[in-house]
């Protein structure tokens, strides 16, 4: 059973993930560069900020034995492995 503890952190990442979401969408829509009209805060500091915000509760997932490190760093180093096989990033 999930402890609302577990519960909390699982709510916070999700929203981190919608909110790193909807920063990439402004910039497509409005490109990188463009500022917000009330906080005057540019896209890219949008998805920085949020970014940082996911890789937090990242952070707290790992440090509450929720998910595991190594889990999580040999998932990223596979996902790596894929992208250079089949995407054009390049450079990884």
């Amino acid at each position: 059973m999930m402890n609302n503890q577990t519960k909390e952190i699982f709510c916070i990442a999700q929203e981190e993930c919608a909110e790193v979401t909807q920063a990439i969408s402004k910039i497509f829509r409005f490109g990188f560069d463009s500022k917000h009209p009330i906080t005057g805060k540019s896209n890219k500091e949008s998805l920085e900020e949020e970014t940082g915000d996911l890789l937090a509760m990242i952070d707290i997932l790992v440090e509450k034995c929720i998910i595991s490190d190594s889990a999580v760093n040999h998932a990223r180093k596979a996902k790596r492995e894929k992208l250079k096989r089949w995407s054009t990033i390049e450079g990884l």
